[in-house]
């Protein structure tokens, strides 16, 4: 049996976070970590207490919304918004740390990323939002894709 890279341990780890999504587009996972150690995880789907989106239907999909743009009309909070946001729960920070998704971080995300200090990124999925790859390169983000 052969050992899986950390990259590879860590995505596959984030694969595993996305099947808890409630999203009826894209199930997406995220996975922050900092010296080989797991900080926190997210998934994307309603806030807590609300009802999600395989109960209610999906708003961008009714009002057939491109990828990538109007994400204010989605209830859902995406995966890196919600690991991000278990962290800071927990008291537990992410500055210097790397973060792992399933699919490249949209522009909402990509600025919380920045602030929250997270230096790295390693993803999966392409995703269509200029204004994201702007930012990131901007900051001096490290991102690399899975698998590099």
């Amino acid at each position: 049996m052969e050992r899986p890279s950390n990259d590879e341990y860590f995505m596959n780890m984030a694969k595993l976070v996305a099947t808890r999504s409630t999203c009826i587009r894209r199930q997406v996972g995220a996975v922050i970590v900092k010296d080989k150690r797991v900080l926190s995880t997210g998934y994307n789907g309603a806030p807590k207490g609300s009802r999600h989106c395989d109960e209610l239907g999906c708003i961008r999909e009714i009002l057939d919304v491109p990828s990538g743009t109007r994400h204010e009309l989605c209830r859902g909070v995406h995966a890196e918004q919600n690991a991000v946001v278990q962290a800071a729960y927990f008291g537990v920070s992410v500055k210097d740390a790397s973060i792992y998704t399933t699919t490249y971080p949209c522009s909402m995300c990509a600025k919380i990323i920045i602030n929250a200090g997270i230096t790295e990124i390693v993803f999966g999925e392409g995703y269509p939002d200029d204004l994201s790859k702007e930012l990131l390169e901007e900051s001096g983000m490290i991102v690399r894709k899975y698998p590099a």
